[in-house]
């Protein structure tokens, strides 16, 4: 009977492990498979526009006469619009998640987790409808520029966007520190600040660097809240100057393509796709050369 029952529970481990597998398997299925119809729809665009055309140069006119595809100028806002996010954003949300991990009163950290699960849970639109009603015209007026539809606009909106992330992944980090090292450093005479700053978190960096890496991937895969405030015009990336990024570059005319310039669209993701990976084996990589130290 006992071994009967032993049989049953372990045919049952089996049947769930097999069934995790088949999910992982799956899931491991669509990356693949979306790897490489980016990599088989992308490549002809760039062997017949040229590689270094394609990358590197800083017209984009797709329904001109004598078209052009260059998307260096995306590229660069991408880069900088991310930046500029993650330099707003992240210290803001992490000082966030420090003090609402180790310092705030509980009915204080109840009002403003719940504040900040409302704000993940806005869609995209919303944050760009309120950018091009309220940001946009402030900087128009604060700067005295011609248009307040610009990098910065983008720059705020990504950062504000990318809070909550930042935010609920480093208070989870800091929170699941073991408090024995917090009395350790305290009873060796550290204050709570030095304490926080210099044992918690550090003890939590991975936790914070995956939040910073959510941010990151938040950050320059948005389109549609960055297409509204941003300008969405294909210029040079300048502070007060409308852009357009990546994301917005295909979103703005996957609708209407056709040909070469429906291919190039494609090319513009591949490169996406490719940036987006090459910033997480970056920074998975300096995870892991930390975590061996």
């Amino acid at each position: 009977m006992k071994k009967n029952m032993k049989n049953k529970k372990q045919l049952f481990e089996n049947i769930v492990h097999g069934i995790f597998l088949i999910l992982g398997l799956i899931t491991v299925g669509f990356v693949l498979l979306i790897t490489v119809y980016l990599v088989v729809s992308g490549i002809p665009a760039i062997q017949k526009i040229g590689l270094f055309d394609f990358l590197f140069g800083q017209e984009w006119a797709s329904t001109a006469e004598n078209p052009k595809y260059g998307i260096l100028p995306f590229i660069l806002t991408s880069i900088y619009g991310t930046a500029g996010a993650i330099i707003l954003g992240v210290p803001i949300g992490f000082l966030s998640a420090v003090y609402l991990a180790k310092l705030a009163p509980k009915k204080i950290k109840t009002v403003i987790e719940s504040a900040i699960s409302l704000l993940a849970g806005i869609p995209s639109v919303v944050y760009g409808l309120v950018g091009m009603m309220i940001l946009v015209p402030g900087i128009r007026q604060v700067f005295n520029v011609k248009d307040g539809a610009s990098l910065l606009a983008a720059i705020i909106v990504l950062a504000i966007m990318i809070l909550p992330s930042v935010i609920k992944v480093s208070i989870t980090a800091l929170e699941a520190v073991p408090k024995e090292y917090e009395d350790a450093s305290l009873a060796l005479g550290a204050t709570p600040t030095e304490t926080y700053f210099k044992v918690s978190v550090k003890a939590a960096k991975s936790g914070i660097a995956a939040a910073v890496v959510l941010g990151v991937g938040r950050a320059i895969g948005e389109a549609m809240a960055v297409m509204m405030v941003s300008g969405n015009v294909p210029n040079m990336p300048e502070l007060f100057q409308s852009v357009r990024f990546l994301t917005t570059a295909v979103a703005s005319e996957m609708s209407y393509s056709s040909g070469l310039q429906k291919e190039a669209l494609f090319s513009i993701a591949l490169v996406l796709f490719l940036f987006i990976m090459l910033i997480n084996a970056t920074l998975n990589f300096f995870l892991k050369r930390d975590k061996e130290k």
